[in-house]
């Protein structure tokens, strides 16, 4: 295992808590924590392992903070959080199986697409906020979301960067409810993708502790900051300055 100093460590906890303020306010924290885990040494894979398992305490909060609206559509969850679990582990498995170097080549490609759909979320929401009660409402339709949501999973735990926006984009055309339920069932969604993802890495002796606990910690701090700068700073400002940054580590792992 890679042996960090003390100035590593502040850096990626400073990272974390900046990422931990960034998912409150306006999400793609990943864009944030996952160059700055490579930067200080680590490979692109165990970047990518232990960032998801750092995560995972700021899923399981966002989650509990939507606990009331989530915990009406028990229905749903019995077919969406498995098929979350499924497709988490399936992309836990690609990635695990993907070679050293060929991640390294696609990451420039996932930090853009993550950039992208970090991008799209505000318009989407507010498409959803106006489409929201259309016809698109038969069973039919919500059982074709569960192979969508498996497909998102994937994703997810290959990688995760804008995993949120992809399951919001999903239950959107899919599932007809407002937006405040289906923002909810995402965070239960997410969470599903981010744990079975993370306890299949349990195992791969990929994850480094140390900057996992570090980053875990550094985060939950910054996601109680960032519910207190709620209404203080713009979501779609820092929204925009995060993809920017995505922009820009995307282009440097280019030229590297």
């Amino acid at each position: 295992m890679l042996i960090l100093n003390i100035w590593q460590f502040i850096i990626i906890g400073v990272g974390a808590f900046l990422a931990g303020i960034v998912n409150a306010l306006a999400g793609g924290g990943t864009l944030i924590t996952f160059p700055l885990l490579t930067a200080v040494g680590l490979p692109a894979v165990n970047a990518n392992v232990t960032n998801t398992v750092a995560l995972c305490p700021g899923y399981f909060g966002a989650t509990l903070a939507q606990w009331k609206e989530i915990r009406t559509q028990k229905r749903r969850l019995w077919f969406y959080v498995p098929a979350a679990i499924v497709g988490g582990i399936i992309g836990g498995l690609l990635l695990l199986n993907t070679g050293e170097k060929l991640f390294s080549q696609l990451v420039p490609y996932l930090i853009l697409l993550a950039a992208a759909l970090l991008a799209l979320g505000d318009p989407l929401r507010k498409w959803l906020a106006r489409n929201g009660k259309g016809k698109n409402t038969a069973a039919f339709m919500e059982t074709i979301a569960i192979p969508a949501v498996v497909l998102a999973a994937i994703y997810g735990g290959y990688f995760g960067a804008g995993l949120s926006v992809i399951i919001l984009a999903v239950l959107g055309m899919l599932v007809n409810d407002n937006l405040t339920r289906l923002n909810a069932l995402k965070q239960a969604l997410a969470l599903a993708t981010n744990v079975s993802a993370a306890i299949f890495f349990l195992f791969s002796g990929s994850v480094h502790w140390w900057a996992a606990l570090v980053m875990a910690i550094f985060a939950l701090a910054g996601g109680t900051a960032g519910g207190k700068l709620a209404g203080r700073i713009s979501p779609s400002v820092l929204r925009w300055v995060v993809v920017t940054i995505g922009v820009i580590v995307a282009i440097i792992y280019f030229v590297k």
